[in-house]
């Protein structure tokens, strides 16, 4: 049985401000209306006899995993909650644990959630002839069709070819991102192929290799398997465990050492969306060659990128350019310089401020909040809930709030009492006082809560009651 894996971890930091810690690239809309993470998904209907997906994302993504699956009412084989980034190597070993624990002969077929591929049919037939050279050992990658001598990916030259097997060859080397000259001496050799970061092979024969080269791996991460634990629908690890787990790629662990390693070369339209300039290439384009989305409007714009969020955008007169509009920021950069925006969120973590971290919108297991307003001692939001959910049982230390219902029904807990507020009714929780919101009618509970109080920090909540079982902070 083959078993993909879907690997969620990523923070895409260079795809800000859409993009940020709370709600990387890999959850969001970019090319579709389906998120990445959600066409990944899609793109595995088209593979034959072929397990639910094993995810492993960041424990603070798990709802909105679990969100993104509902809505394509498609179930995981196994949720694996990461408490820290260990990169991909201990991430695929702990899959790997996983899906052997199902079924001993079990091949994964590893997928990061965030790359585009345009031709499935190419996909399915690639997965098919590298789970027949998975059948007799072989760890296998996926080698893209380069069209241009790009510097920003690994490459991999191909060896001999494996006659049994439709465009599979032996791995001669992995190469690291070269230089502009080396690429287009790599392009003009026809030997080369972009290294995609997906991966086919038995989870034995993964373990196997990851305990021959780098047994402190593996070491680590079967011990980190062997103490998880279920937790709902996930699979939590023990995080004083797991970050002891040495930080390392699959390809440095694994890959670039094996003497089973082959690859399959495939044209599919496949592009890992790394930057604002790939987005741009494969988003669908005007006359003047503009990617436009949202609000915009343009006059003698060419070439370039502009998208909108919230508000109108007008760009007059340039080209070249990327052009992000979010509710609290505004990327404008030179299509050249689309790499360079990891400098930004560098600086807005030096600066402890928030807009690496989140949007104004925020999401959680029962909908989400989003700011409106703020100041001294207080600040209002717009929170939405949906049906059938509720809000912890909860109390804060520092802050009262004032709840008003915007439109559905409201059952809410105020201390000893019970009350049920309509559209236009409102009330008042105390500072100090127990309390939960919930949703009792069929559409999403609209309204806004005013707080005020010394301090106004997320982490002023002390939880009696969740269906969630989140901690109190």
């Amino acid at each position: 049985m083959l078993y993909p894996l879907v690997l969620s971890g990523g923070s895409g930091s260079r795809l800000w401000p859409l993009s940020r810690a709370a709600l990387p690239k890999q959850f969001l809309p970019l090319v579709s209306q389906n998120t990445m993470f959600q066409e990944t998904l899609l793109r595995l209907q088209h593979i034959e006899e072929i397990s639910s997906p094993i995810v492993v994302c960041n424990v603070e993504h798990r709802f909105l995993v679990a969100e993104q699956l509902r809505s394509l009412n498609a179930e995981a084989h196994s949720l694996i909650l990461e408490p820290c980034a260990r990169n991909t190597a201990p991430a695929v070993a702990l899959a790997a644990f996983s899906a052997h624990s199902t079924n001993k002969d079990a091949i994964l077929l590893v997928l990061p959630a965030d790359h585009l591929i345009t031709n499935c049919t190419a996909f399915a037939d690639a997965v098919s002839s590298a789970v027949e050279l998975a059948k007799i050992d072989r760890l296998v990658t996926f080698g893209i069709q380069p069209d241009l001598p790009a510097t920003g990916f690994g490459y991999i030259e191909r060896g001999q070819p494996l006659h049994n097997v439709n465009h599979g060859f032996t791995v001669a080397r992995f190469v690291e991102k070269p230089s502009q000259t080396i690429a287009e001496q790599f392009l003009a050799s026809g030997n080369f192929f972009w290294n995609s970061g997906i991966f086919v092979f038995k989870a034995t024969t993964y373990l196997s290799e990851l305990n021959k080269f780098r047994p402190d791996i593996y070491s680590a991460a079967e011990l980190t398997w062997k103490t998880g634990h279920k937790d709902l629908d996930f699979f939590r690890l023990d995080e004083a465990i797991f970050a002891k787990c040495p930080s390392e790629s699959i390809d440095y662990a694994v890959m670039e050492h094996t003497q089973s390693a082959a690859v399959i070369t495939v044209d599919m339209g496949w592009n890992d969306i790394g930057s604002w300039a790939s987005l741009a290439e494969v988003s669908a384009h005007d006359s003047h060659g503009n990617a436009l989305r949202g609000d915009v409007y343009t006059a003698d714009a060419k070439n370039c990128y502009i998208r909108s969020e919230s508000r109108l955008v007008a760009a007059i007169g340039v080209k070249d350019l990327v052009v992000v509009e979010t509710a609290d920021a505004v990327l404008v950069l030179h299509k050249d310089a689309a790499q360079d925006v990891k400098h930004t969120v560098e600086y807005l973590k030096q600066a402890e401020r928030s807009e690496h971290l989140v949007h104004r919108r925020v999401y959680r297991p029962w909908g989400y909040y989003e700011g409106i307003d703020a100041g001294e001692r207080f600040q209002a939001k717009r929170i939405v809930v949906n049906p059938g959910s509720r809000l912890s049982l909860q109390k804060h230390q520092f802050r009262a709030e004032h709840w008003v219902v915007v439109s559905g029904k409201a059952r809410v807990t105020r201390g000893e009492d019970s009350l049920v507020l309509h559209a236009d009714q409102s009330t008042y929780i105390p500072l100090g006082v127990v309390h939960r919101l919930e949703n009792i009618g069929d559409t999403p509970l609209h309204l806004i809560e005013v707080q005020s109080g010394s301090y106004l920090g997320e982490d002023d909540i002390e939880r009696f009651e969740d269906d969630y079982l989140r901690h109190s902070s």
